[in-house]
C-alpha cells in the first residue's frame, strides 16, 4: 500500500538531519554514511552519495543515482542469498 501524497516521503530522523545539512550546503565528514533504516525513501539530495545499508548481516554499499529517487534503501540491499534451485544440483548420469 502506498503512502499518501500529502504526507510526503518517509525519511528517518537521522537521515532527515543529514538532508538538512546537504540542503544548507554544509559538508558531511563521513562520505560513506552507515544507515540501518531500510524503510526510508531516497530523496534528490542523496544523489551521488554512497550509503552503507545494513541488511541484517553486513553493510552493503549503495551508490545513489537519479533513477533511485522515490524508492526505498532496502530494495538495493538484499537480505537473502539465492543459491540456486534444488533441481540444478542434481546430476544426470548418462550410460
Amino acid at each position: 500500500m502506498a503512502r499518501s501524497v500529502w504526507k510526503g516521503p518517509f525519511v528517518e530522523n537521522s537521515l532527515f538531519k543529514l538532508w538538512v545539512k546537504l540542503a544548507r550546503g554544509e559538508s558531511v565528514p563521513n562520505e560513506r554514511k552507515k544507515i540501518w533504516s531500510r524503510r526510508s525513501t531516497i530523496i534528490p539530495h542523496f544523489v551521488g552519495r554512497t550509503f552503507m545499508v545494513y541488511n541484517g548481516r553486513i553493510f552493503v554499499p549503495v551508490n545513489v543515482t537519479e533513477a533511485m529517487i522515490g524508492l526505498k534503501f532496502g530494495s538495493f540491499s538484499p537480505t537473502r542469498t539465492f543459491k540456486g534451485h534444488a533441481g540444478d544440483k542434481k546430476v544426470v548420469k548418462k550410460k
